[in-house]
């Protein structure tokens, strides 16, 4: 039946191969699904693989075992076209937002660029970027910014603008508040929801955090010790 949703079905993540090689078990027979305008949050200690599933998930590594599924279709029969819609559909947004752009070009020349990659026409571009940062929530003063300039908090609402200029159905959020100060992250996590509220986007939300997980999520689930246990 067709499902829209983004579905890990049994995904499994193993690392080594061979008889004398040695073998690592990250996660066995993984399964949730993520539908529009909902959070499945995804928490357990640190190490035990959760960013990895974030990136099978988000289709930057493949699984050893298991299927992603993106709204009914199997990641891994998709042609050249339908896994390049599926890459700008879901993305994914790091820990760190400084690893998001680079030191040495302003904040505009970033947000630009993605706008050029888009093919969106120049005289588009300045009403586009305005519409971006409303919805994140910061002024036109920080598009002439270096990175090195701006706080946690605003590069993680920019990370998170510049990834909506791509319209993506889900992100995945791994520890996205981690790296942010206290007082930077309830405000976080209400653009987040904000956000999601008004693109109706689906989010896999990693935490190590239960408190963040029970704000964010409706459904969510425990990975440890390679197993995952969804909790009610």
């Amino acid at each position: 039946m067709f499902s829209i949703s983004l579905k890990a079905d049994s995904l499994s993540k193993i690392y080594g191969t061979g008889i004398i090689g040695r073998r690592r078990c990250i996660f066995r027979k993984v399964s949730f699904e993520v539908r529009p305008g909902e959070t499945f949050g995804l928490m357990g200690p640190s190490g035990e693989g959760k960013s990895t599933l974030g990136r099978v998930i988000a289709g930057l590594e493949k699984p050893t075992e298991g299927t992603v599924y993106y709204n009914g279709s199997p990641l891994s029969e998709m042609k050249k076209i339908g896994h390049a819609a599926f890459r700008r559909k879901v993305q994914i947004m790091f820990q760190d937002p400084t690893d998001a752009f680079n030191p040495r070009k302003k904040i505009g020349r970033s947000v630009s660029e993605v706008l050029t990659l888009l093919k969106t026409p120049d005289t588009e571009h300045v009403l586009k970027t305005k519409e971006m940062l409303m919805t994140i929530g910061l002024s036109e003063e920080v598009l002439s910014r270096y990175p090195s300039q701006l706080s946690g908090g605003q590069l993680q609402r920019l990370a998170l603008g510049r990834i909506l200029l791509l319209e993506p159905e889900y992100i995945v959020l791994d520890e996205p508040t981690s790296a942010l100060d206290v007082s930077v992250q309830a405000q976080t996590l209400h653009m987040l929801k904000k956000v999601q509220t008004e693109k109706n986007i689906g989010y896999l939300l990693i935490s190590h955090d239960e408190a963040v997980i029970r704000f964010m999520s409706g459904s969510c689930g425990s990975l440890e010790n390679g197993q995952l246990k969804i909790i009610d």
